[in-house]
């Protein structure tokens, strides 16, 4: 019997490295929300080191749930799962809104909870969805989440700190631009094994090849404690504020259609659609790992779309290899020493890797689109719009400053506006004329009709 690659267990060796490539490619991503939020509370040192010890712990545990599944929980795709940046914003607005900043997180932990729980209650309806995500909407989601994410590639070139006065100096873009050509170069002239891990090598090489320039940080390694458990509740007992609540709880249904696009566009890469059984179960995943994030001092979790660029890439598709990833994150959760190994790398070498992952994902998008018809005049209108909604926040940040700050949680993620967007116009172009044609048989009898219904 055949084993389909999502399913395949490769060998050890190479199942850890490529692990841990998915690991270095997120890190970043896991860590940063956390040290926003640490600080937004006044947080210190020591708890600020063990609230990012806590993200990664809580990362690897819903990447176990969303990678190798339990019951109708977890999608069972090569999905790593970690803090979603959506709600980076509205967890700092609590913050500053309550009196006591010893509060604050509790605050937030017991939104996250309610919101995670509803979620899972929700996700099935979710599921249901899959039916108006079509390869032209599909295709234009995967795309907008690549070019999301470039800018972020784009802001770890430019170095860690964006009011340094070294910002975007060719100090750093120049071990950016190293790492970049070194990940180009191994996936050139380098086959098998060594061709797969050429993001990981290029980490690596970028690392060692900044020392001399003074742009890799030890100071972490040394400072870092060998073990650290995330006891449960370490800032104290969840508390449950009804404008906390709500506004969770709008985070959590954007993160579940960003969620819902990212398992359609991974369907697509490893050549497992999604459906919708597949989608309800991955939403659970996401929603519950969310509930129980806070019991161990984590926030809420979704995948993590650059993931999907290093999948795409590598065409390493088992999930398997994500949950050894996730395994390495608790590790690292526990381990506060080893965790900051990871921290060493410096950001512009994460950015030239970035630039190679998160385009991948954007590539990705633009293969999809080919399978969508695009020679068909309303398919080219419904991704020309979604597009130019979807890049808003990318190319005019401000444009919605207007807007109620929870309106904006939603407008200012490009990949939900422009999946909203998709969807809605391919109900109008493509769902509505079909009900419109079979209720009035002198139309669906004109000359041509039989292209339409085939459109």
């Amino acid at each position: 019997m055949t084993v389909h690659p999502v399913d395949e267990k490769p060998p050890v060796l190479k199942m850890a490295t490529t692990g841990l490539q998915h690991v270095a490619a997120m890190y970043a991503g896991v860590v940063a929300p956390p040290l926003i939020i640490g600080a937004a509370v006044g947080l210190s040192g020591a708890d600020l080191t063990f609230l990012t010890g806590a993200c990664l712990f809580t990362a690897g545990l819903a990447t176990f749930l969303q990678t190798l599944g339990i019951w109708r929980i977890g999608a069972r795709l090569p999905f790593v799962n970690g803090v979603t940046f959506a709600g980076v914003a509205p967890m700092t607005a609590i913050a500053a809104s309550t009196k006591d900043k010893a509060d604050a997180l509790p605050v937030i932990f017991g939104a996250v909870i309610v919101a995670g729980l509803l979620g899972f209650l929700a996700a099935p309806f979710f599921g249901k969805a899959v039916r108006f995500f079509p390869p032209v909407v599909t295709g234009t989601v995967i795309t907008l989440i690549g070019v999301s994410l470039l800018p972020v590639a784009f802001g770890w070139a430019q170095g860690p700190d964006p009011s340094a006065h070294d910002y975007g100096s060719a100090a750093n873009l120049g071990p950016a631009a190293a790492t970049l050509v070194i990940v180009l170069v191994l996936r050139r002239f380098t086959r098998g094994f060594t061709r797969q891990v050429a993001v990981l090598l290029g980490l690596l090489i970028g690392t060692l090849l900044a020392i001399p320039f003074g742009a890799t940080d030890f100071g972490p390694v040394a400072d870092a404690d060998v073990i650290g458990f995330p006891s449960p509740f370490h800032f104290g007992a969840p508390q449950f504020q009804l404008a906390a609540i709500v506004s969770m709880c709008v985070v959590m249904v954007v993160s579940m259609t960003e969620s819902t696009a990212d398992m359609l566009a991974l369907g697509e890469i490893v050549e497992r659609p999604a459906d919708e059984a597949t989608i309800a179960a991955g939403l659970r995943a996401d929603t519950l790992g969310s509930a129980l994030s806070p019991l161990f001092n984590g926030f809420m979790c979704s995948a993590f779309a650059q993931n999907i660029g290093l999948v795409a890439m590598t065409r390493v598709r088992s999930r398997y290899v994500v949950a050894t990833g996730g395994g390495f994150l608790v590790l690292l959760g526990l381990c506060p020493m080893a965790a900051s190994l990871i921290a060493v790398v410096p950001r512009p070498v994460l950015g030239g890797a970035g630039v190679v992952l998160f385009g991948s994902v954007a590539a990705s998008g633009i293969q999809t689109l080919v399978k969508a018809g695009l020679e068909q005049g309303d398919n080219v209108l419904i991704v020309a719009v979604s597009l130019a909604v979807g890049i808003i926040p990318i190319t005019a940040p401000d444009f919605y400053h207007a807007f109620p700050q929870t309106l904006r949680i939603v407008l200012d993620s490009g990949i939900s506006t422009g999946c909203v967007t998709a969807v809605a116009l391919n109900l109008v172009f493509n769902h509505l004329g079909r009900i419109r044609n079979a209720q009035d048989p002198a139309r669906s009898a004109e000359p041509g009709h039989e292209i339409v219904a085939a459109h």
